[in-house]
């Protein structure tokens, strides 16, 4: 029998429904207004996404929703060069990011998961640079669609690219992580709640359409916004500072021009402006034309007819007024800049500007640069979580492992390169401080090793030392010499010269010790 719990309990914070406390209560609801049950397993609401047949509609400029936005972004990324330039930045900063995979436990089957995805994603047909450059594409595009591509392991002599592979234990690994082109988008499919189900396309060169589930995807975003499969580029905020920055560089290419040639007059007979008859339409027509293409060019030239009416002047002439002062009212150039300072500061790139105009304090760039790397981070991070949710355990589940602690993770390395001069100085004082000892601490020391592109310690490295004990006797200058050479004491060779030779050292070492004290 289910009971319900009283008002007076004062359990029912907020005013919203009474839960039920029989076994029935992980599953309904019951509204006193109402007396209705709730199942809290289904879905009441959904995300708000504007959205008709799969088309999503929730940019309000018209020219950057669907596939006439992506060509917008498209002409925005490869037309201007400031956009292109921290583009570029981005782009290759992050490929040079080192990336790793973390096995989720300590068994032996943990690290065969890790070196099971590790070598994965050395042998797709892409490499991992080129895959990266073609996920960053959601960064100017808002979203970048991955098909996911499998294929069986089945050795390097293969001619099926399917089953091509520099292993041959029949695992299903991935043939390629392919990029779906945002500007082939046709719509996307959506469940009635707004789950994603995919995507359809129509591309070249057969503009055939097609459907890629998500299931064997990856969608990457710049981030989530009613769960709209489209995100928002992080060119969206610089779209109007490169609108008018585009037609500002236009006006200023014309005028540039025109400054040149000077303003076009012509003088024609009055009967050709009137157009009474069909001759004086196609003149006037034609001398339109040639004030309208007069440029300073290599094909530069005007042909007129030489007419003098009855008193001896031209009835048709051409002249160009240049203009009387060599500074227009506004500064084109300055204007230019501002907005390519605003397109900048969209993406926290403005540093890129510092110096340009002959300002900027090394303290200012620091700050803007720790803020522009900072959002680097989060874009890795962004990437690694959708591999990590999406990409790995499908993988894993599509093989034969079992007893797992979990999925193993991919992580990826710092962007910003240590100062080395900053670190040392930390150390050192916190160890004058008696707060740090690397003594004995080898992953310090392999870390300091890292940073500083140094080798990691050998893990059989000794002190001198402690390599060769003065008070050896000749048994164990005779272990030393079956763990150097890997021969043992009754083989033939040579033990006199070897012995010699480690009492010459030996002898050599104490001698250097005696020096020093």
């Amino acid at each position: 029998m289910v009971k319900k719990i009283e008002t007076n309990q004062n359990t029912n914070f907020g005013g919203g429904p009474q839960v039920e406390t029989s076994a029935e209560a992980t599953l309904n609801y019951t509204y006193p207004e109402t007396n209705a049950k709730i199942n809290i397993f289904a879905e009441s609401g959904v995300t708000g996404l504007t959205r008709f047949g799969g088309f999503v509609m929730e940019e309000w400029l018209t020219e950057l929703q669907g596939r006439r936005g992506a060509y917008t972004y498209r002409e925005m990324r490869d037309n201007d060069a400031v956009i292109g330039a921290l583009l570029y930045a981005i782009e290759m900063i992050i490929r040079q990011v080192k990336w790793r995979i973390e096995a989720a436990g300590k068994t032996s089957q943990d690290i065969d998961a890790m070196n099971f995805i590790d070598g994965c994603l050395e042998d797709m047909s892409m490499s991992w640079g080129d895959t990266m450059s073609e996920i960053l594409t959601f960064l100017p595009f808002g979203w970048s669609y991955m098909e996911l591509c499998y294929k069986k392991r089945l050795g390097p002599t293969q001619k099926d690219p399917n089953k091509k592979s520099k292993f041959t234990d029949g695992r299903i690994g991935w043939k390629k992580w392919a990029i779906r082109a945002q500007e082939t988008l046709w719509r996307w499919r959506f469940q009635p709640d707004g789950t994603i189900l995919g995507m359809e396309q129509i591309a070249p060169p057969d503009y055939k359409l097609r459907y890629i589930p998500i299931e064997k995807a990856l969608l990457f975003r710049v981030r989530s916004n009613k769960n709209s499969p489209e995100s928002r580029s992080i060119l969206r905020s610089a779209y109007r500072s490169w609108y008018f920055l585009k037609n500002v560089q236009e006006i200023e290419g014309i005028g540039v021009e025109r400054d040149l040639a000077g303003y076009p007059i012509m003088w024609v007979p009055p009967e050709v402006i009137a157009q009474k008859t069909p001759e004086a339409q196609l003149a006037y027509s034609q001398y339109k034309k040639i004030l309208n293409n007069i440029r300073r060019d290599a094909q530069e030239g005007l042909m007129m007819p030489l007419v003098y009416d009855e008193k001896g002047n031209k009835l048709y002439d051409i002249q160009l007024l240049s203009s009387g002062s060599t500074r227009r009212q506004f500064d084109t150039n300055q204007i230019i800049i501002r907005y390519e300072q605003r397109i900048a500061m969209t993406v926290l790139a403005d540093f890129l500007m510092l110096g340009h105009n002959v300002s900027g304090s090394y303290a200012l760039a620091s700050t803007k640069t720790s803020l522009f790397l900072t959002s680097l981070r989060t874009i890795l991070q962004n990437i690694a979580d959708v591999i990590n949710t999406h990409a790995i355990p499908r993988l894993i589940d599509l093989n034969d492992f079992s007893d797992l602690s979990g999925y193993p993770k991919i992580v990826y390395d710092e962007v910003e390169k240590v100062d080395l001069a900053a670190l040392g100085d930390f150390i050192q004082k916190v160890s004058g401080a008696g707060g740090l000892n690397l003594e004995g601490d080898e992953d310090a020391e392999n870390y300091l090793r890292t940073v500083s592109n140094m080798p990691k310690k050998s893990e059989i490295f000794t002190k001198p030392s402690e390599q060769i004990n003065t008070n050896s006797d000749e048994d164990e200058l005779m272990g030393i010499e079956k763990s150097m050479c890997g021969c043992d004491k009754h083989e033939t060779i040579d033990r006199q010269i070897f012995i010699d030779a480690i009492q010459e050292l030996r002898d050599s070492i104490k001698k250097d010790g005696a020096k020093n004290e």
